[in-house]
């Protein structure tokens, strides 16, 4: 398997060879260390973080986006993270279902990643699977998340350019603003933007950007189902290749140290954790730090 695993090098224009890859290092088989290892990155793909809440229309945007970017005759790779069950701990959702009308283009590789109990809804598998894709030479990288919990503070430790989504509607998501998702989003999509209100919205959240900083990230207005207002996205994204440089040492900083997380936690088995759980609590005298201390060294 490991002479086998040297001969699989992900590239873009084979992808039975991409998604051996992945599936090789999502499962952790024989090899996935040397695999990544030998990673080359030979071209400077831009990964976009696209976050926000449920229903804000993000995998609609995500398809609006690759219409647009396969019109320069783009390669582009989709990281579809699905929140996972808590019974199976598998994907709830399927890239089919979500990107159905990309599925079977020659210039579109998708795949989907469960997020397997991670907090913040990203798990270190998704830092080696897009390494994976930068390698394998695609012009753009879309990383989707499942926008809840933490997720959307951690795809910035992970993307070059992330664009948080938000609707009309997200009277809440303001609050968020406040109080912490202005330092890690590059741009602000309202979405849905034909809806009522959308202008009060903007204007209130562009009030908010200009009282946290003078220059601040921009902030556009889309209706993603219709294509509208796309183009202004995407061409941020192609001007903001400074972003990518500025952070650089943060992004590898955080990258390590979510590598480091994984391995660290990489003998602890959940549902082998849970099995044992359920076992102690059917005794009366269960403590729960009783329970780790006999069970579980750091």
């Amino acid at each position: 398997m490991q002479n086998t695993v040297h001969h699989i090098q992900p590239n873009c224009a084979n992808f039975r060879s991409v998604a051996r890859a992945l599936t090789i290092v999502e499962n952790d088989l024989t090899g996935a260390g040397e695999l990544l290892k030998s990673l080359t990155f030979n071209k400077d793909t831009p990964v976009i973080g696209i976050t926000g809440p449920p229903g804000a229309g993000k995998s609609t945007l995500v398809n609006s986006l690759i219409s647009t970017l396969l019109a320069g005759n783009n390669k582009i790779a989709v990281l579809a993270i699905d929140p996972t069950s808590p019974f199976n701990f598998g994907s709830l959702l399927g890239d089919r279902i979500r990107m159905a009308s990309h599925f079977n283009s020659l210039n579109v590789f998708i795949r989907s990643l469960a997020t397997r109990g991670s907090l913040g809804g990203l798990s270190a598998k998704t830092i080696e699977m897009a390494d994976v894709l930068r390698a394998s030479g695609f012009d753009y990288i879309l990383i989707e998340t499942v926008g809840v919990g933490q997720s959307e503070i951690e795809i910035a430790g992970l993307a070059d350019i992330t664009l948080l989504v938000l609707v009309p509607e997200s009277g809440d998501e303001i609050q968020n603003i406040k109080s912490g998702l202005m330092e890690i989003a590059d741009a602000f999509i309202i979405n849905k933007a034909d809806r009522a209100d959308a202008d009060l919205f903007t204007n209130n959240l562009k009030k908010i950007i200009q009282q946290k900083k003078e220059n601040g990230p921009p902030v556009f207005k889309t209706i993603a189902s219709k294509s509208e207002g796309v183009n202004e996205v995407i061409n941020f994204i192609k001007s903001a290749s400074h972003l990518k440089n500025n952070r650089k040492e943060l992004l590898m900083s955080e990258k390590a140290y979510k590598l480091i997380q994984q391995r660290l936690m990489v003998n602890v088995d959940k549902k082998k954790l849970q099995q044992k759980i359920a076992e102690a609590l059917a005794k009366p005298e269960f403590n729960l730090y009783t329970f780790l201390d006999s069970n579980w060294q750091s």
